[in-house]
């Protein structure tokens, strides 16, 4: 049977307009979680208490304690919990599409372990812009990750900014910031290491609204990057960097622009939240799972699942063995786990 090119453009077309439908579709979903997961806690609250919380903080500022616990320690902890997920997420998507490996991830160039190194050298050695202070560590966090990317990215131009040159690249920085950060918990006493070993489970404690308002804004500012540059990751990703340049498009500086934009946003959330995992090695995965590879449509669908997924793993976190918290990195590797092994087999074929 014999199908014409308008029946295979009506298909096309159709195809594309259900995955732009459940995008929306999806957000409104996402802002039920939230709601729902708000209510959940070491006191359950009603939906319409947490909107007469937040009602009652802007209007008056006569907020109760209650709702002031409901609007300043929930609210921002849930609402990172989304925001860091999403980040992550789309993160892990562009870490993928740049270095064509499926197992890349948000860390693949040593991030978490440099943001690690900086965060124990604040809080053992107490040196960072703001000494003796949680915004010290964030610091020293985001100044140490940033630093591994100069690092990576340094050394890959010289390389001539190739796939293979960014991930050995990331190898060997990753284990060269692991190494420094081993030596110096070997200075450490037992709470300075303690506290330097708990940074590096992730958790979602202490977040704040400014908190919230920076991850935003980076994380907005990087989306709208990242969907300007999707049919370059297509043409780069489908038919490599000579397909690209025949099209007109410079592979090495479309994979700089989208790589330092990446690692921006996985710098900024790290330095909040530690180290999280799995979210940017699994959400890509289970977005490419159900609308392709298609990056029109595979970050914005990897950041709705890496945002739910971390807003679930938190939410079991602070209510499974309430009042005990279990940090948000170590739920989301006891979910990832056997959902990417899942995934794996199901997409053996495309991967062995």
């Amino acid at each position: 049977m014999n199908i014409s090119q308008s029946d295979i453009r009506m298909k096309y077309d159709k195809k594309v307009r259900i995955k732009l439908l459940f995008i929306p579709i999806s957000i409104i979903v996402m802002f039920m979680l939230i709601t729902v997961f708000t209510a959940v806690g070491s006191v359950d609250v009603s939906p319409k208490e947490i909107i007469n919380a937040i009602k009652n903080t802007i209007d008056n500022n006569s907020a109760n304690m209650e709702q002031k616990v409901i609007v300043f320690l929930r609210l921002p902890r849930i609402v990172l919990s989304v925001f860091a997920g999403m980040g992550l997420a789309v993160a892990g998507t562009i870490m993928q599409g740049i270095t064509k490996n499926p197992m890349a991830s948000p860390f693949t160039i040593g991030i978490s372990s440099a943001a690690a190194c900086g965060a124990s050298i604040a809080m053992i050695f107490g040196i960072s812009l703001f000494s003796n202070s949680n915004l010290g560590i964030i610091s020293n966090a985001f100044i140490f990750a940033m630093l591994c990317a100069v690092f990576v990215y340094s050394i890959s131009m010289k390389l001539g900014m190739k796939p293979e040159a960014i991930i050995l690249s990331g190898i060997a920085i990753n284990y060269l910031f692991s190494a420094i950060t081993s030596t110096i918990h070997f200075y450490a006493d037992d709470h300075q290491l303690a506290a330097a070993v708990q940074w590096t489970f992730g958790s979602m404690n202490g977040a704040k609204w400014a908190h919230v308002l920076v991850v935003g804004s980076i994380l907005i500012i990087s989306l709208c990057v990242f969907i300007k540059h999707s049919w370059v990751l297509n043409a780069m990703v489908s038919g490599g960097d000579e397909m690209a340049k025949a099209l007109g498009i410079n592979p090495d500086k479309s994979r700089t622009i989208v790589g330092v934009f990446s690692v921006l946003l996985t710098a900024s959330i790290v330095s909040f939240t530690g180290v999280i995992g799995f979210v940017g090695l699994v959400a890509p995965h289970i977005a490419r799972l159900v609308v392709g590879g298609d990056h029109r449509f595979l970050i914005p669908y990897s950041a709705i699942f890496g945002g739910a997924l971390l807003l679930v793993s938190d939410t079991l976190g602070r209510t499974l063995l309430a009042p005990v918290n279990i940090p948000v990195g170590i739920v989301v590797s006891y979910l990832g786990v056997p959902l990417f092994i899942h995934l794996i087999i199901q997409s053996r074929k495309e991967y062995f």
